[in-house]
């Protein structure tokens, strides 16, 4: 991915703030956000160009550089501080008072915890896990773009790159119909998923697994699983081809709202909590 891609997140945020000004307020802090990744993810990116570290050395299955991160994280809490709403940003106020010391251990903590039985990060906060994940995006996805693609097999429920849960679904043309792919929530990874079969539990049996939209949010729609109770977004590219997922799952909040009045789970939030 090339730095335009972030600039497209971000156009498509300020442009949805029209469509669903009930969202404005978050599309504004994820304009903001992004802003703030797009500058770490070239950093990222010319620092393994400069050094003698391969993007196989730079692995997502291993160590995060702290060395590269550390010294741009209090810029990052001083942003959020000034960008969030109140609880978020007595987080990071809070998480800036504790040091480099508190710093390593909620980024280490995070970029540990994608199968949730890290102890550094059950000890974290949700917000506190927000702002790891927030800063630790945009790092994730450089060294997945720097890495030779590879082949994946069968349909992996799991991102195949990083190992963390899938954070949106989006539907592309192929032939005479759409092909779906899921989004990783971390390094951003996109990788083929089956139509009929739920990232969660596995179960395939038609019956069980249901499709929800909106007329007003006609290209956006929730597949749910009546077997585990969860459900994702996919976000149909054929419908709205100049769609970013990743973007359009944060303003469609009213999905994320019948979803959960009718007893769904989302499998993994996005950015903004929803």
């Amino acid at each position: 991915m090339s730095e335009a891609e972030w600039d497209r997140r971000i156009r498509r945020a300020n442009e949805l703030t029209s469509f669903y000004p009930y969202a404005t307020e978050g599309l504004r802090f994820y304009a903001r956000v992004a802003g703030f990744q797009k500058l770490l993810y070239a950093d990222v990116r010319d620092a393994a160009k400069s050094s003698e570290k391969s993007a196989e050395v730079l692995s997502l299955r291993d160590e995060p550089d702290l060395f590269l991160l550390l010294p741009k994280f209090s810029g990052f809490l001083s942003l959020i501080q000034e960008i969030s709403p109140p609880p978020l940003a007595s987080a990071a106020q809070e998480l800036a008072q504790g040091g480099s010391a508190t710093w390593q251990r909620a980024i280490s903590g995070f970029w540990w915890d994608r199968g949730g039985e890290n102890n550094d990060a059950q000890e974290m906060t949700p917000q506190e896990g927000l702002l790891a994940w927030i800063f630790l995006q945009p790092y994730a996805e450089a060294l997945a773009d720097m890495r030779e693609p590879e082949r994946v097999d069968g349909t992996p429920s799991k991102c195949p790159v990083c190992g963390s849960n899938p954070t949106v679904g989006a539907l592309r043309r192929e032939g005479d119909g759409a092909k779906k792919s899921l989004i990783c929530m971390l390094c951003a990874h996109e990788w083929a998923f089956r139509r009929i079969y739920c990232p969660s539990c596995g179960e395939e049996r038609e019956p069980h697994m249901g499709v929800y939209s909106a007329p007003e949010i006609a290209h956006v729609r929730v597949d749910v699983c009546d077997t585990c109770k969860t459900y994702l977004k996919s976000v149909d590219l054929t419908k709205m081809g100049l769609a970013v997922p990743v973007v359009d799952d944060l303003a469609t909040i009213p999905l994320d709202l019948w979803a959960r009045e009718h007893g769904y789970r989302k499998l993994q939030t996005n950015l903004l909590g929803t």
